[in-house]
């Protein structure tokens, strides 16, 4: 998981989230990365990960801005153009190399299951990711017309038949990722998206780009995404159909923001049960004396 100020309260709740349902929360190992520019520097969010969870196994991996700043082009949402959003393309480099997989999760999101289950997906026939796939989903749209009305660009999908999938929750096999150096061919439709405009929506397209068609499908409860609406309006939505592994607010609306604004939709509530932040962060204060009693300590999990 990524870790950063912005979306700290989201992180807390997901990780709370991830423990407490886990069966064997002793054996869970967090990778987390962290932007080497953040207002709250690596060693403050260790130290607040450390006191709100004193058993968690977990380290902290410094992300460097500058290795994707020039490689990002503007997106309809704003937010989607951190640079952090792009740090799961370089998690193959940034791992120790007997890190050999992992599970990606984003930050706006809870688990009401057993990560164990989700963890003993085989990624089979080589494939290098895992995640949910959505085939109903209309493909096309999330590339603009000037890439379909290429002949060049847009055969990358001739002899695949791709499946839109969230990037948000990923089983990824790294000694496939850095054996095929994967980094680099999402890189290289990010230079593309440089020069040509191909895609409106931050660090997804390249993903499917790259993978779309060869993903090993898992069960969709396993993503239940959209929940913080379109990346607009991020208006109240209601779950798919069938059982719920995973909730997972991608969208413009997160859960935090709307019950602090006392407009919270419906689900939102379920996320509020995971949540561990006490009270207001006082801006003009020391970020170490800040975050003193920021998220209270969860003491039956340990």
């Amino acid at each position: 998981m990524t870790l950063d100020f912005e979306y700290l309260r989201g992180s807390i709740a997901a990780i709370h989230s991830v423990v407490r349902h886990a069966s064997c929360p002793e054996n869970i190992f967090f990778h987390f990365i962290a932007a080497e520019f953040d207002p709250a520097s690596p060693r403050v969010l260790s130290k607040l990960v450390r006191s709100t969870f004193p058993s968690l196994n977990f380290r902290i991996y410094i992300f460097r801005e500058d290795t994707v700043i020039n490689l990002i082009s503007s997106s309809i949402r704003q937010a989607l153009e951190n640079p952090l959003n792009y740090a799961r393309n370089y998690l193959g480099d940034m791992l120790d190399l007997q890190v050999d997989r992992v599970i990606y999760l984003d930050s706006d999101l809870v688990l009401v299951d057993d990560i164990l289950k989700l963890w003993n997906t085989t990624l089979t026939n080589s494939r290098v990711i895992g995640a949910p796939e959505y085939c109903h989903a209309n493909f096309t749209k999330y590339f603009t017309a000037g890439f379909w009305s290429d002949p060049v660009i847009s055969r990358v999908f001739r002899s695949r038949k791709p499946c839109y999938f969230n990037t948000g929750v990923m089983v990824m096999d790294l000694v496939r990722w850095r054996e095929g150096n994967y980094r680099k061919r999402i890189e290289n439709w990010m230079e593309i998206q440089r020069k040509k405009k191909i895609y409106e929506l931050g660090s997804l397209p390249p993903y499917l780009l790259v993978f779309a068609g060869n993903v090993e499908g898992i069960d969709h409860r396993w993503n239940q995404h959209g929940l913080g609406g379109d990346n607009i309006r991020g208006s109240c939505r209601s779950l798919h159909p069938g059982p719920v592994s995973l909730l997972h607010w991608s969208g413009k609306g997160k859960p935090w923001v709307r019950l602090d604004g006392g407009n919270p939709c419906p689900l939102d509530h379920i996320w509020e049960s995971y949540d561990l932040y006490k009270g207001n962060l006082i801006k003009h204060q020391s970020f170490p004396s800040a975050f003193a009693n920021f998220f209270e300590y969860p003491s039956y999990l340990f």
